[in-house]
């Protein structure tokens, strides 16, 4: 009895039990997810779906699809983590089970179930579709795109480049809707390095790049045509003026070495990113002689993505996860010709999967335990705030530091399997260790290391909800008091001014959040009175004059 037949099934299980439970068991985090959430609370609250925005003024970093699939969970489950991350725990099994078919078409069945268990199993490309941020539904519709431009490229005969042509046209405006044309940008710099690496070689005619222009356009101006019309080019003006910002500066303080996301990459794709170094390091891969073009397409792909994201100032860590598709088909290369006895396994490899499979068990194992012993290390902070925050009540079980140490006992029986030649079992085992490690670790570390941090001022907001008084932030930026206090329409435009919160003559009461850090400084207003402090921040609040 052949079990094929069953993978698909095997797939959307596995996706759907990792990624959609428990997705509200801790906060939004600032500043992507509270940011994204806020803006399809916003058009919620206003019924304005046409326009984004952020404390109901108009927010030009981002076009509005991925928020208006938030919007439409949130209008299903409420407005909550649950329903912000919804959508991209659909796209993971979307993601997954696209491998899977994608993988089949070009190879075969089992080279399809690699595919998508390699990704799933790998630490930063599964947390990514737990999260609420954009860029896991951006990554697809360019994925999909690049795989529409292969099979335009491919397939013969009249009408089926075209309708592939077509395919990739509305993918990319798809991607456009969701982050704008820098989707655009990186498929037209791959597309023109594949066209050189063939030797100018014809790879499609001027009909097909007119079917994929006239589809993108169609596509994308179902906003941006429809926001030019009604509200002028002010998004395109704004938005072009903050990606050069992005390019040319580190914007918010978020800079980083030249070497920043090869490295991110590497540990945050692991195990891929280790089984991936082979094809990496040797074109000796049969899959380089009977490559069709897809394997050099996500070549080309990962070295756009790193080589643009590394000139780029602003250095944050999602910016190359579109990276971590062609890591995982190159990955999948590699595990597909070790189950099929046609290359050999270095030692090399099973030393570096044991360091740095140790590495992440060590900190996985060390974060619990120090915060339960955080006597020993407060001493040792320099930064008060960060001192101030592990002072926060966490209640530990005391078992959660065995998550780390129970998964590198998993990857060292991967690795044995892989040493006596059990090549699919050994994978099978590595990519579930991963993907279980960070199911119960999301579930029972990070709620906990997340009252450290910001939830002390995530609940203080949550327990006001509803008052009538404003709420603002001092000596730090968050989104959090729009999303978690569920900042409605209306308010004067003077309270968006920190000066006149501080001392102005305000008409309602004023809650103002600080750190500890920020102390000096609210002690220059005396009319503000310390009302709370817990963990890293201060409460406090002024009356309006009688």
């Amino acid at each position: 009895m052949s079990y094929k037949k069953f993978y698909p099934l095997l797939i959307v299980i596995s996706a759907t039990f990792f990624f959609v439970p428990f997705l509200g068991s801790v906060h939004l985090f600032d500043w992507d997810e509270i940011n994204f959430a806020e803006s399809a609370r916003e058009m919620i609250v206003t019924g304005n779906f046409s326009r984004v925005q952020i404390d109901f003024q108009p927010f030009w970093e981002k076009p509005p699809l991925f928020f208006w699939m938030q919007a439409g969970c949130m209008k299903v489950f409420g407005i909550n983590e649950f329903a912000a991350r919804l959508p991209n725990a659909i796209f993971g099994v979307i993601s997954i089970l696209t491998f899977y078919y994608i993988g089949r078409k070009l190879y075969d069945e089992k080279f399809g179930l690699i595919w998508a268990l390699a990704y799933m199993g790998s630490f930063l490309p599964h947390l990514y579709f737990k999260s609420g941020i954009i860029d896991p539904a951006f990554n697809y519709f360019i994925f999909l795109t690049f795989f529409f431009l292969f099979k335009s490229i491919n397939e013969q005969g009249e009408r089926r480049p075209i309708l592939y042509a077509f395919a990739a046209g509305i993918a990319i405006g798809l991607a456009t809707l969701t982050k704008g044309p820098v989707g655009l940008l990186i498929v037209s710099i791959s597309m023109i390095i594949y066209w050189v690496s063939v030797r100018f070689k014809k790879i499609t005619n001027f009909k097909n790049i007119f079917v994929f222009a006239v589809s993108f356009i169609l596509v994308s101006s179902l906003w941006f045509g429809f926001e030019m019309i009604k509200n002028g080019p002010w998004f395109l003006t704004e938005f072009i003026r903050y990606q050069a910002d992005l390019f040319l500066k580190p914007v918010a303080g978020h800079s980083g070495p030249v070497y920043y996301h090869f490295l991110i990459v590497f540990l945050g794709c692991f195990p891929i990113s280790v089984l991936a170094l082979p094809l990496f390091l040797s074109k000796k891969s049969t899959f380089f002689k009977e490559d069709t073009g897809f394997l050099k397409l996500m070549f080309i792909l990962f070295w756009v993505v790193m080589i643009l994201f590394t000139i780029v100032k602003t250095k944050i860590v999602h910016y190359s996860s579109l990276a971590y598709f062609p890591v995982s088909f190159i990955a999948s290369c590699f595990i597909y010709e070790l189950v099929n006895n046609r290359t050999t396994l270095k030692k090399y490899l099973l030393w570096i999967i044991a360091i740095t499979g140790a590495v992440f068990s060590i900190l996985l194992t060390a974060i619990p335990l120090l915060a339960q012993n955080k006597e020993i290390i407060i001493p040792y902070i320099k930064d008060p705030f960060i001192a101030a925050c592990l002072n926060a009540p966490v209640k530990w079980n005391g078992y959660e530091f065995s998550i780390g140490i129970i998964y590198f006992i998993i990857v060292l029986i991967s690795i044995i399997m892989l040493n006596r030649k059990k090549f699919f079992k050994g994978f099978l085992t590595l990519s579930y260790a991963t993907s279980f490690c960070m199911f119960f670790y999301l579930l029972e570390v990070v709620p906990k290391i997340e009252k450290y941090s910001q939830a002390p001022y995530v609940n203080f907001l949550q327990s006001i909800t509803g008052k009538d008084v404003y709420v603002s932030t001092l000596g730090f930026y968050s989104y959090a008091p729009f999303f978690y206090f569920q900042k409605m329409p209306g308010e004067k435009a003077e309270s968006r001014d920190k000066n006149w919160l501080l001392e102005g003559a305000i008409d309602k009461p004023v809650y103002l959040i600080a750190k500890v850090t920020s102390k000096d400084t609210i002690e220059k207003h005396p009319d503000f009175k310390l009302i709370k402090a817990e963990g890293g921040f201060l409460f406090y609040l002024r009356l309006p004059l009688q």
